[in-house]
């Protein structure tokens, strides 16, 4: 009677659907307290961006000369700037432009080090001009290359598609360029001990296509990496592009971002601190939520920190 109870409790178990990987990285990562916070704060801040206008209605092109210079009230939460703007709106319009530099930066980042990383890793005859072209981007002084690309296609990209699309395609191209290396050094890293694994040289040996072989076998292995490199690319584009706009070359001066906001508050931070105060704290919590989520993604992703 035991043997057939205990048989079918094993049958039970095996005719029972396999656990996803997924729910074993939410469960390491929910034990993160600083990821868990650096996640929730970071969606605060996209729902306060995005969402937030249609709740605080106010233009923050709007200018209402008798209240400039305002300090926080009823009517202006967050004060007025020196053209009587609302700051609370102007800190969710500005948001909104650094989180989409930040966010699409990042992909094209990513999308440049991971083919790079790939290609490297998996073509031994290409790997040593890519790592030399890595190896020449990463000895470019950042800040110097990206003002010179600024100065030199500022105006062309202004022309061509409006100031606002233009120098967003402007930033987003800069940021992307200059920052892909770390990630292609990682994944090739990566693909390259991937290379040796039983299940690559399985594939291999039944006639497996390169591309196929990397579509299926490769990229998927390295998405931890991946996903890291990508939390902790968005923190750097956007200190990138507030960097930027703080030194005068971002966005036009009507277009609001956190580093605008900041460079605009400087002339006043005597007299009204508090303008200082809020863009550059969205800047530093922001990108310190982003942070501890990348730490988070990475001991969640690693296997032998979640014992498997």
């Amino acid at each position: 009677m035991t043997d057939t109870v205990s048989t079918q409790s094993d049958d039970t178990r095996a005719d029972a659907p396999a656990r996803n990987q997924w729910w074993d990285v939410w469960d390491q990562f929910k034990t993160h307290k600083g990821a868990m916070f650096g996640a929730g704060f970071f969606i605060f801040v996209i729902l306060g961006v995005y969402l937030g206008p249609y709740l605080w209605t106010i233009d923050p092109t709007y200018i209402d000369i008798r209240a400039r210079n305002s300090g926080p009230t009823m009517a202006h939460p967050f004060g007025t700037d020196q053209l009587g703007r609302d700051m609370l709106a102007r800190m969710m319009a500005g948001g909104q432009t650094s989180i989409s530099v930040g966010l699409t930066a990042m992909a094209l980042a990513l999308l440049l080090g991971t083919l790079v990383g790939v290609l490297a890793g998996y073509f031994k005859r290409i790997d040593g001009l890519l790592m030399r072209t890595t190896d020449l981007f990463l000895a470019l002084p950042l800040l110097p290359l990206l003002l010179v690309m600024v100065m030199l296609f500022r105006q062309p990209l202004s022309a061509s598609f409006g100031p606002e699309t233009g120098i967003f395609i402007l930033i987003v191209t800069a940021i992307g360029v200059t920052s892909w290396m770390p990630t292609a050094r990682i994944v090739r890293g990566d693909v390259l001990a991937l290379k040796e694994r039983e299940f690559v040289l399985a594939a291999r040996s039944i006639g497996t296509r390169p591309g196929k072989m990397i579509l299926r076998h490769i990229l998927p292995n390295v998405m931890s990496p991946i996903m890291v490199s990508a939390t902790l690319g968005i923190a750097t584009a956007i200190i990138t592009e507030s960097a930027l706009s703080f030194l005068g070359l971002g966005f036009p001066p009507d277009f609001p971002t956190w580093g605008r906001l900041l460079f605009d508050a400087t002339d006043f931070m005597q007299q009204h601190p508090e303008r200082v105060m809020w863009p550059g704290l969205a800047i530093s919590l922001t990108v310190l939520s982003v942070n501890y989520m990348g730490d988070g993604l990475r001991d969640a992703l690693d296997p032998r920190i979640r014992g498997l």
